[in-house]
C-alpha cells in the first residue's frame, strides 16, 4: 500500500494543502506526478482516484488543493482581481519550490489543463511533460461548444435553463434540476454522482468564491473573470512533450482543445469513446493506463 501524508506550505498569507501518495516499491528514474484540479475552486477530491498511479508506476504522486478552496486558505472577501491565472501559476512554483522537487511531470484535469498550459508556455526548467485533461485552450471556443450542447437537449430543460438565466435564479430547483440534465450528459456520466464528485462540489456549495468570480455560476454560464481568457496564441512557447485527453460527449468539445494539438509542437491526443468531462472518473483504469503508458516515454 502506498503511504499518503498530508502538508501545508505557507502562501499569500495563508496556506496551501498538499498531499503526498509515495509509493511502496519506488521505480528508478520515476519522476514525480503533480496533479492540478479544476474549477477553478473545485479542491482535489474528485481527481483523488488518479493517486493509483504512485503503485501502478512506482512514481510519487502530488495533489494540492487550489488556494481559496478546499482544505487550503480561503478568502472569501477578496477582490475579483486578486483571482488570477497567476495566482495559480505563482502557487504552483512554490509548490514545487517547497516540495524540492528538480524534475517533474504535470497533469492537470479541465482548470487544471488550462493552468496546465499557462505553466508550460513559460518553460519551468523542471517540467518533463504535460498532460491536459478534458480542457479547453480558450473560453470563447468553450462557450461555443456548451451552447452547442445545450441546443441538443430536450425542449423543456432548454426552456428551464433560459427562463432561470434571464432572472439569475441561479438556485431555483427548476434551473438546478435542468442544469443536472446537462452535467449527466457531459459533465459525469456515472450514476449516481461517485462520492469523490460529490465532496468536491459540496465543498464550492460551502464556498463558491472562486468558482463564481473566475467562471461562473455553472459550467456552461462563464461569466466570471476568465471569460475572455485564450491560451491560443501562446501555445507555440510549450517545449514540453504533451498528452492531450478528452471524452468523446466531454462538456469541452474537439473544438475546444484541438488548438494545443494544433500549436503545439510535441504533442499527442487521445479521445475516450463513451466518455464525457470526467474521463478519469468514468475510465479509470484505462485513463490511467494511458497517462502511465505517456510518462513512461517520458522521464528523461
Amino acid at each position: 500500500m502506498p503511504t499518503v501524508t498530508t502538508d501545508t506550505m505557507p502562501f499569500e498569507g495563508g496556506s496551501t494543502w498538499l498531499q503526498v501518495t509515495t509509493p511502496d516499491s519506488p521505480r528508478e528514474g520515476a519522476l514525480p506526478l503533480i496533479v492540478l484540479h479544476g474549477g477553478p475552486g473545485m479542491a482535489h477530491d474528485y481527481v483523488r482516484n488518479i493517486a493509483a498511479l504512485a503503485d501502478e508506476t512506482g512514481r510519487v504522486v502530488v495533489h494540492y488543493d487550489q488556494f481559496g478552496c478546499g482544505r487550503s486558505t480561503h478568502r472569501p472577501d477578496a477582490p475579483a482581481e486578486f483571482w488570477s491565472p497567476d495566482l495559480f501559476v505563482a502557487e504552483f512554483e512554490q509548490v514545487v519550490e517547497h516540495l524540492g522537487f528538480e524534475a517533474y511531470h504535470l497533469l492537470g484535469q479541465s482548470w487544471g489543463g488550462m493552468l496546465g498550459a499557462e505553466i508550460a508556455v513559460r518553460q519551468p526548467k523542471g517540467l518533463r511533460s504535460l498532460s491536459i485533461c478534458n480542457s479547453p485552450a480558450s473560453m470563447e471556443l468553450w462557450t461555443e461548444g456548451t451552447s452547442a450542447l445545450r441546443d441538443l437537449l430536450p425542449t423543456d430543460v432548454r426552456d428551464a435553463l433560459a427562463e432561470g438565466e434571464a432572472t439569475q435564479a441561479w438556485t431555483t430547483p427548476e434551473y438546478v434540476a435542468a442544469t443536472q440534465v446537462f452535467y449527466d450528459r457531459h459533465v459525469c456520466r456515472v450514476l449516481p454522482s461517485p462520492q469523490d464528485l460529490v465532496d468536491t462540489l459540496a465543498q464550492v456549495d460551502d464556498d463558491p468564491t472562486v468558482y463564481f468570480t473566475m467562471n461562473g455560476p455553472n459550467e456552461f454560464s462563464c461569466i466570471g473573470t476568465l471569460r475572455d481568457w485564450s491560451i491560443v496564441d501562446r501555445l507555440g512557447n510549450v517545449e514540453a512533450p504533451t498528452l492531450v485527453i478528452a471524452g468523446e460527449l466531454d462538456e469541452a468539445v474537439a473544438t475546444s482543445w484541438q488548438p494545443f494539438v494544433d500549436g503545439i509542437a510535441d504533442v499527442e491526443s487521445r479521445v475516450f469513446e463513451g466518455a464525457s468531462h470526467c474521463t478519469h472518473l468514468e475510465q479509470p483504469e484505462a485513463f490511467r493506463g494511458v497517462v502511465a503508458d505517456f510518462l513512461a516515454r517520458h522521464e528523461a
